[in-house]
């Protein structure tokens, strides 16, 4: 059940990282995750974790790029945000 649920969660937390451009709304999974949370819990916490690792490993790409751009162009390689110091999951 547990591999359902974060298949089930996994594919919506897709679909809505995805249409929150069409939308412009960045924090439009907020509201999915209270509709989600108001029949099943499980399933909100299932999503946000979802939600929460999709959006760290796009700034990690995000960061890739930049740091592989300055080095291609000779440019100051960018620091690391300050909140990535404190950790996370």
């Amino acid at each position: 059940m547990a591999d359902f649920i974060m298949d089930l969660a996994d594919s919506l937390a897709r679909d809505v990282l995805a249409s929150q451009v069409e939308l412009k709304d960045d924090y439009f999974y907020e509201q999915i995750s209270k509709v989600v949370g108001a029949s099943s819990p499980t399933l909100q916490e299932a999503f946000m974790t979802s939600v929460r690792i999709r959006l760290a490993e796009r700034r990690g790409r995000e960061f890739l790029e930049k740091a592989l751009s300055a080095k291609r162009t000779g440019a100051k390689l960018p620091d690391a945000p300050r909140e990535a110091e404190k950790g996370g999951h």
